[in-house]
């Protein structure tokens, strides 16, 4: 008999907009500056869900350009998370959210040396903007899609 794993699924965006990068500063997680980024929700794919999380941490609307990684994480505790991180851009001038909401504190446009001054959830915000910046290999979007198409 197989045992099922609860698998967690969550969206990433890494924005740049020309040599700068979105960073939002998290309600929770100790108030600290990391990407746009949530879970799947039911029905929703990780593009619509990473558009979201940008839209609801950041204010602002975006276009996904492409994806920079699939992860996924199986557990022995018969749990999974996969996380895909997309790049992406905004779609108009709309500047970043400046008022603290229940999705976040405040989001901001930062170089990677202004990124690396602030106190970030995770060194891998730091990595993700370097790759980015660097060139690194974006797949198009559509390389992820539901079963059958």
């Amino acid at each position: 008999m197989s045992k099922s794993i609860t698998s967690w699924m969550f969206s990433l965006a890494v924005i740049r907009l020309g040599h700068r990068f979105l960073v939002v500063r998290e309600r929770k997680h100790g108030m600290l500056w990391y990407l746009p980024a949530g879970r799947v929700e039911p029905g929703e794919t990780f593009a619509e869900a990473a558009k979201r999380e940008v839209k609801e941490e950041a204010g602002i609307d975006v276009s996904l350009d492409g994806i920079l990684k699939i992860q996924h994480t199986p557990n022995p505790d018969a749990t999974a998370r996969m996380r895909v991180i997309f790049v992406g851009r905004p779609v108009d001038d709309t500047p970043p959210k400046s008022i603290p909401d229940d999705e976040s504190i405040e989001a901001r446009w930062v170089t990677l040396e202004e990124a690396k001054q602030l106190p970030l959830r995770g060194a891998e915000v730091l990595t993700l903007f370097s790759e980015v910046a660097n060139g690194a290999l974006v797949v198009p979007t559509h390389f992820l899609r539901p079963e059958g198409l």
